[in-house]
Protein backbone atom coordinates (compact mmCIF):
# COMPACT_ATOMS: atom_id res chain seq x y z
CA UNK A 1 0.00 0.00 0.00
CA UNK A 2 1.23 3.36 -1.05
CA UNK A 3 1.24 6.19 1.67
CA UNK A 4 -0.07 9.64 0.24
CA UNK A 5 0.91 12.67 1.71
CA UNK A 6 -1.32 15.60 2.68
CA UNK A 7 0.09 17.27 -0.73
CA UNK A 8 -0.96 14.19 -2.78
CA UNK A 9 -4.37 14.44 -2.28
CA UNK A 10 -7.27 15.25 -4.45
CA UNK A 11 -9.28 17.80 -3.44
CA UNK A 12 -13.23 18.52 -3.42
CA UNK A 13 -14.05 19.32 -6.93
CA UNK A 14 -15.53 22.77 -5.97
CA UNK A 15 -11.80 23.88 -4.52
CA UNK A 16 -10.23 22.27 -8.11
CA UNK A 17 -10.88 25.52 -9.74
CA UNK A 18 -8.31 28.11 -11.05
CA UNK A 19 -10.93 31.45 -10.04
CA UNK A 20 -9.56 30.23 -6.14
CA UNK A 21 -6.21 32.18 -5.09
CA UNK A 22 -4.58 28.98 -3.37
CA UNK A 23 -1.61 30.02 -1.35
CA UNK A 24 0.70 27.47 0.47
CA UNK A 25 1.15 27.45 4.18
CA UNK A 26 3.16 25.49 6.61
CA UNK A 27 1.63 24.32 9.89
CA UNK A 28 2.90 23.86 12.99
CA UNK A 29 3.83 20.16 12.65
CA UNK A 30 6.27 21.07 9.30
CA UNK A 31 3.52 19.96 6.32
CA UNK A 32 2.69 22.10 3.81
CA UNK A 33 -1.22 22.74 3.57
CA UNK A 34 -2.69 24.76 0.66
CA UNK A 35 -5.69 27.35 1.85
CA UNK A 36 -8.03 28.85 -0.72
CA UNK A 37 -9.53 31.82 -0.75
CA UNK A 38 -12.00 33.81 -3.03
CA UNK A 39 -9.89 36.68 -5.29
CA UNK A 40 -10.14 39.89 -4.64
CA UNK A 41 -12.09 42.04 -6.46
CA UNK A 42 -10.42 44.64 -9.30
CA UNK A 43 -10.02 48.42 -7.77
CA UNK A 44 -12.43 50.90 -7.68
CA UNK A 45 -11.90 53.37 -10.69
CA UNK A 46 -12.31 57.10 -11.58
CA UNK A 47 -16.29 57.65 -13.15
CA UNK A 48 -14.27 60.32 -15.65
CA UNK A 49 -10.73 59.10 -16.21
CA UNK A 50 -10.91 55.33 -14.95
CA UNK A 51 -7.90 55.56 -12.98
CA UNK A 52 -7.80 53.28 -9.32
CA UNK A 53 -9.09 55.27 -6.78
CA UNK A 54 -6.62 56.11 -3.73
CA UNK A 55 -8.85 55.26 -0.44
CA UNK A 56 -11.31 53.00 -1.50
CA UNK A 57 -10.70 49.25 -0.46
CA UNK A 58 -10.23 46.26 -2.56
CA UNK A 59 -12.55 43.97 -0.76
CA UNK A 60 -15.80 41.45 -1.84
CA UNK A 61 -18.78 42.84 -1.31
CA UNK A 62 -19.43 40.62 2.02
CA UNK A 63 -16.32 42.14 3.68
CA UNK A 64 -17.28 45.72 2.38
CA UNK A 65 -20.67 45.52 4.30
CA UNK A 66 -18.98 45.12 7.49
CA UNK A 67 -16.98 48.17 6.83
CA UNK A 68 -17.43 51.58 8.12
CA UNK A 69 -19.27 53.80 6.23
CA UNK A 70 -15.76 56.21 6.24
CA UNK A 71 -13.24 53.98 5.40
CA UNK A 72 -15.48 52.34 2.16
CA UNK A 73 -14.57 55.94 0.48
CA UNK A 74 -12.85 59.11 1.04
CA UNK A 75 -14.40 61.91 3.13
CA UNK A 76 -14.90 64.41 0.40
CA UNK A 77 -17.12 65.46 -2.50
CA UNK A 78 -17.73 62.60 -4.98
CA UNK A 79 -15.25 60.73 -2.86
CA UNK A 80 -15.49 56.88 -4.31
CA UNK A 81 -16.44 58.00 -7.28
CA UNK A 82 -14.17 60.61 -8.57
CA UNK A 83 -10.54 60.69 -8.33
CA UNK A 84 -9.05 63.89 -6.81
CA UNK A 85 -7.58 65.39 -9.84
CA UNK A 86 -11.05 64.94 -11.63
CA UNK A 87 -13.12 66.13 -8.45
CA UNK A 88 -11.27 69.34 -8.99
CA UNK A 89 -11.68 70.33 -12.79
CA UNK A 90 -15.70 69.48 -11.57
CA UNK A 91 -15.59 71.92 -8.79
CA UNK A 92 -13.64 74.43 -11.08
CA UNK A 93 -16.41 74.19 -13.57
CA UNK A 94 -19.11 74.42 -11.35
CA UNK A 95 -17.41 77.65 -9.81
CA UNK A 96 -17.12 79.47 -13.00
CA UNK A 97 -20.69 78.21 -14.02
CA UNK A 98 -22.01 80.43 -10.76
Amino acid sequence: MVQLKNSDRMVRPALRSSTLRKIKKKIPGGALITHYFKRKPSPAKCGMCGKPLHGVPRERPSKMRNLPKTKKRPERPYGGVLCSSCMRKVLKEKLKKE
